[in-house]
């Protein structure tokens, strides 16, 4: 059983003794904190708090849990139901309420939840907010409301909707071109909420033809739900046949999208923010981001747009903290994560689907054609398991000493950049591990970069 309190909120296995997984008591007692937190910090008038879910086996328990703590508190909740985590941010925002949590384990498998808590701008805690959060939990700095002042639940479920019309309504989607290209889409949605909203998505853009693999939102996860090439053989083997002109692949959640090309094979999921920048900079010239781990392609197609590039920590709220600083016109994260600022400040896997798509459609290109116009590179990922106990900062501190004649960037764990190629190390928010990503120009080389790396940190325990 596992229990991890981060920065990417409150994330657990289901079931076991309080503390050492995400239980009853455990949820209650974070939910409470949150509120606690919210009441201290929001600038709003409101009590309104939103809550939306995955579709996850321990969805609506932890639901209930979630909401009766709130109300409890004190707190108006709008319960919008089954919706992806962009949904949910863009619902905070709407109902002009004091914050959010998403009931989402993101990539993780099914015996996994977790509140991912959101601010009255429907955007994640940062470090320092989150840490309080922690502490309050910790501290038991929290009341509950006496009856008369304790809050209401009130059920919307109309935010998929407004999602989709939202994105829609944005300039750089071009509805017309993209029905004009009598397109054939394949869904793979992992059997969450993914598989309700992004068919949805697809007849309101006009696409032809929709193939749904997986796409019944009942938390049974048809395969491993992290949408990389290892778990994706399923839609890579149903593409190969010539089904459909793109697949479409996303996460549990819905805020990471990979794509794979009409002959089976994969875009790249790092591809999916470097493509969808490269065709906003054609009508949008500016700055973008990407974290330390986000591939050096991003970089090369904002500069041949004459743009400037920066690179931010990992983590959802570093990337969109530095896209606020230099204004960035989109940014996002390698793992298939696309943030738009035009709509909202979050990674949004809709939004993707729709800038790609007319991307695919203005091109009068196949997807394949597409990936061999960008920068060829190639990130190869691992990790290196280590025990609960052990001193991770210790050890990276070890590797930048070891490594020390190289170009070193420790604004988030240790990253090593080579004349041609670059390593990083970081630690985990949500697991006990050393996450190394290595890129080169070709898989063999990053492996070998990334295999080589491990080596050292596995020799150094």
């Amino acid at each position: 059983m596992t229990l991890i309190k981060s920065i990417s909120g409150i994330r657990g296995t289901i079931g076991g003794a309080p503390g050492d997984a995400l239980t009853a008591q455990d949820i209650v007692r974070f939910t409470a904190a949150y509120a606690a937190f919210i009441e201290k910090n929001t600038t709003r008038t409101s009590r309104t708090i939103v809550v939306g879910r995955d579709a996850r086996i321990s969805g609506d328990m932890v639901c209930r849990l979630v909401t009766g703590t709130l109300v409890s508190m004190g707190f108006d909740v709008v319960n919008i139901g089954l919706a992806s985590t962009p949904t949910t941010e863009i619902a905070v925002t709407a109902e002009g309420a004091c914050g959010g949590i998403i009931i989402t384990a993101s990539h993780n498998p099914m015996q996994w939840n977790a509140l991912k808590l959101l601010n009255e701008h429907g955007e994640f805690l940062n470090d320092a907010e989150g840490r309080e959060v922690l502490r309050i939990a910790d501290a038991g700095e929290y009341s509950y409301a006496p009856v008369e002042a304790i809050g209401h639940e009130y059920m919307n479920t109309t935010y998929n909707r407004h999602h989709i019309d939202a994105v829609l309504a944005l300039p750089a989607v071009d509805v017309e071109a993209i029905r004009n290209a009598h397109f054939r889409v394949a869904v793979d949605a992992v059997n969450s909420v993914g598989g309700t909203v992004i068919p949805q998505l697809l007849r309101a853009l006009g696409v032809s033809e929709i193939v749904e693999l997986n796409c019944e939102p009942t938390g049974h996860f048809a395969h491993t739900p992290e949408p990389i090439p290892e778990n994706l053989t399923g839609i890579a083997s149903l593409m190969s046949t010539g089904i459909a002109d793109v697949g479409f692949v996303v996460d549990p959640d819905v805020d990471r999208l990979a794509i794979v090309m009409e002959n089976g094979e994969m875009f790249g999921e790092e591809y999916t923010l470097v493509s969808v920048a490269d065709y906003v900079l054609s009508l949008t010239p500016g700055a973008t981001v990407s974290n330390l781990s986000s591939s050096r392609a991003l970089r090369d197609v904002t500069r041949a747009r004459g743009g400037r590039y920066e690179a931010s920590a990992v983590g959802e709220v570093n990337v969109t903290t530095k896209m606020k600083e230099i204004g960035a016109v989109i940014g996002g994260e390698g793992n298939g994560g696309v943030i738009y600022p035009e709509l909202h400040y979050g990674r949004d896997a809709l939004v993707g689907v729709a800038l790609f798509l007319t991307l695919l459609a203005k091109s009068g290109k196949k997807v394949s054609e597409l990936r061999a116009g960008y920068p060829p590179y190639s990130i190869y990922k691992t990790k290196v398991s280590l025990a609960p106990t052990l001193d991770i900062d210790a050890l990276l501190e070890a590797v930048k000493q070891k490594f020390a004649g190289e170009e070193i960037t420790d604004i988030d764990g240790v990253k090593i950049d080579f004349a041609d190629s670059w390593v990083h190390l970081r630690r985990s928010n949500t697991e006990p591990i050393i996450r190394v990503y290595a890129e080169a120009s070709t898989p063999e080389a990053a492996e070998h970069l990334g295999e080589e790396v491990k080596a050292v940190i596995t020799r150094m325990l």
